[in-house]
């Protein structure tokens, strides 16, 4: 079974993690500890959050564009546009626009 572990030098400093098996582990280094720490990811900034919800937004619509007959292609074709042009516009991330 896998371990994250804190390799160590003679001084007790940690120079690396590594996730490896306990056998590995002893034969390759001489100071090392299991590492408990616990791992919390970072929180996504306001504009990777906007970003996503963009992404979203595009590939939700990217289907109806297809549909020749459909009522509101041209509002949508527009939308779209505001959406890929957003993030270069000083209303992102805190106006998201509209269809």
């Amino acid at each position: 079974m896998s371990t994250q572990w804190i390799i160590k030098d003679a001084d007790g400093n940690m120079v690396n993690s590594i996730v490896a098996d306990e056998d590995f582990v002893k034969a390759n280094y001489d100071y090392y500890e299991v590492d408990n720490r616990e791992f919390i990811p970072p929180m996504p900034t306001e504009e990777e959050i906007q970003r996503t919800w963009r992404n979203t937004e595009l590939e939700r619509t990217d289907l109806l564009l297809l549909l020749p007959d459909h009522p509101d292609k041209d509002s949508l074709t527009t939308y779209r546009q505001k959406l890929r042009d957003w993030p270069s516009t000083g209303d992102f991330p805190n106006t998201q626009p509209t269809l």
